[in-house]
């Protein structure tokens, strides 16, 4: 289980134990989206039947959701030959009121036909190092996460990391020719916005970014917005704005053994785990040090 996309948060105010935590997710399990229903979510096993998967204090979760597939278009095509059927019986066109009723009714019976996908979230929960991240490249999607672990009985604060150099201006700094920090190498991907215009975009990819066109844009306004790096040469991602990993691939990871699927599970997990509790740090450190929601700095467990 590799996380692809980072939605960092800091974590405060975490009491929970591997079987407590267990105990609140299996209040709201994933149930099947049937009948009417257009969603349904709930939580599964990362890997097997336990909803909270503990390994050495690391805790890792998975939030799933059942959705039907109903297009808009097909509601839109039911509904207008549903319409002439009425106008055929009738004599004459629904009404605006009779029309919604007829989509309504549409809508209902499409849906206790339609198809359902199953999509996953996972996210990893290290209460000893404050973080709380999210596998996923949308903030929406991992504010959901968090909203329904909440609503699952779990007491905690996240908060979106924030850094005292926000990503944008170290991402500029570091084209513009500042020096990159240590462990840090810039890759070949990046996005440059113009200060005044936010539609204005240029985007390079598989790309030597030290370049002259590069700070000429720079120079001219723009800002970096998305910069693809290295991290100690194990784990390369493009940094976003705001605090946003997202395109981790981790390099010259361990093979496991196949034949043991609970022990790949783990190995993969452990080495996940430790990577980013020393990644995340670092990143901040290169971010001029982590706000605190509260006030002052906060120093992250493992930070270098």
């Amino acid at each position: 289980m590799w996380f692809k996309n980072l939605q960092v948060f800091r974590l405060t105010n975490w009491h929970l134990s591997a079987t407590a935590l267990n105990d609140q997710l299996a209040l709201r399990p994933l149930q099947e989206c049937l009948g009417g229903d257009a969603q349904s979510q709930g939580w599964v096993g990362p890997q097997d039947d336990r909803l909270a998967y503990s390994l050495a204090g690391h805790f890792f979760i998975t939030l799933g959701t059942e959705k039907k597939l109903l297009p808009g278009t097909v509601v839109t095509q039911y509904t207008a030959a549903k319409a002439k059927v009425f106008e055929e019986d009738h004599g004459y066109r629904p009404s605006k009121k009779q029309l919604r009723d007829i989509k309504t009714a549409v809508h209902e019976e499409l849906l206790r036909r339609a198809f359902v996908v199953r999509q996953t979230t996972p996210a990893w929960i290290d209460p000893a190092g404050g973080w709380l991240v999210v596998d996923s490249p949308s903030p929406a999607r991992a504010d959901e996460l968090l909203t329904i672990l909440r609503q699952s009985g779990v007491e905690f604060s996240a908060t979106p990391i924030k850094t005292h150099r926000s990503p944008v201006a170290a991402m500029t700094g570091w084209l513009a020719g500042d020096e990159l920090p240590a462990l840090f190498s810039v890759d070949r991907d990046c996005e440059l916005r113009a200060r005044e215009d936010e539609r204005a975009k240029v985007r390079y990819a598989h790309h030597t970014l030290d370049s002259e066109g590069i700070r000429n844009h720079i120079s001219a306004g723009n800002e970096v917005t998305r910069l693809a790096l290295t991290w100690a040469d194990k784990i390369s991602f493009v940094l976003h704005e705001p605090f946003q990993l997202k395109r981790l691939a981790f390099i010259g990871t361990i093979d496991t053994n196949p034949e043991d699927a609970q022990e790949a599970f783990e190995s993969d997990l452990a080495l996940m785990s430790g990577e980013l509790s020393r990644l995340l740090p670092d990143l901040i450190d290169a971010l001029g040090g982590e706000v605190s929601p509260v006030g002052g700095d906060v120093v992250a467990e493992g930070s270098h």
